[in-house]
């Protein structure tokens, strides 16, 4: 039977009893382990799960990689990513627990993995999600099963800390993980991409402008061609679409009324 932390008061979030970043021991349920460094393909899955998380996840929450955590009086571990909320909880006085909970699990036995979701969980951790690199698979740990439950292909990870749903695919393919960045992106109207939609609907509106003159046979000069296709000013190409359909030469579209 898995033996769970006991009922005593649970130390501070931050009350350790390793040292971090001064050395690699971990402990979890009393037993003293070493986190070891990566190989490449644990190394290059964190990597891609760390991308996809931080461009995903909602205002007002943060990430962390490897950041430990006191769950238990008997563990003291970190997880590979996570995700809670900013700032600072009223009612500890102590930063906000993890929510969201991610290993890449390459290498680890399955009782390592076990224990450890036990742990989170038990400390309230919300979620616990496990990419499992050998098999190409996201799995969930259910409590009341005892065991990590697999996403089905094309599944969406859908929880409050993230700005959209994920697609499972985007923690498993690089290609996918770009793609859940730019969604979730433009899900959460990143200033630099809603200027880029901008341009492009102004680019659509000038060569619009250009398509009408030249089909009703006006002529377009260079000079008349360049500012056309500089304009940014949506209104402005709105009523240059409009002069289009009556003008007799594009260097009308630019007289004052």
């Amino acid at each position: 039977m898995a033996r769970f932390p006991g009922t005593r008061s649970r130390p501070p979030l931050d009350e350790h009893v390793v040292v971090p970043e001064t050395t690699r021991d971990e402990v979890v349920r009393g037993r003293r382990v070493i986190a070891q460094p990566s190989s490449p393909p644990h190394g290059d899955r964190h990597f891609e799960l760390d991308y996809v998380i931080r461009g995903s996840i909602r205002h007002g929450y943060v990430g962390s990689t490897d950041m430990i955590t006191r769950f238990s009086n008997e563990s003291d571990f970190a997880t590979d990513t996570s995700v809670r909320k900013a700032g600072i909880d009223p009612a500890t006085g102590q930063r906000y627990l993890e929510e969201l909970a991610f290993e890449v699990v390459h290498t680890q036995s399955k009782r390592d993995m076990i224990e450890r979701a036990e742990e989170l969980t038990a400390r309230g951790v919300r979620r616990v999600i496990g990419i499992f690199v050998k098999e190409g698979v996201v799995r969930e740990w259910v409590p009341s099963e005892g065991a990590f439950r697999a996403f089905p292909p094309g599944s969406l990870i859908e929880d409050p800390c993230l700005s959209l749903p994920i697609r499972v695919e985007s923690l498993l393919s690089a290609v996918e993980a770009d793609n859940a960045v730019a969604r979730a992106l433009l899900a959460k109207e990143n200033p630099v991409l809603a200027r880029l939609r901008e341009q492009g609907k102004a680019q659509g509106k000038a060569e619009a402008v250009l398509t009408l003159l030249v089909s009703r046979g006006v002529p377009v000069s260079s000079a008349a061609r360049a500012e056309i296709l500089a304009c940014t000013d949506l209104d402005q190409l709105d009523r240059w679409l409009i002069q289009s359909v009556s003008v007799a030469a594009a260097s009308d579209l630019f007289q004052k009324p």
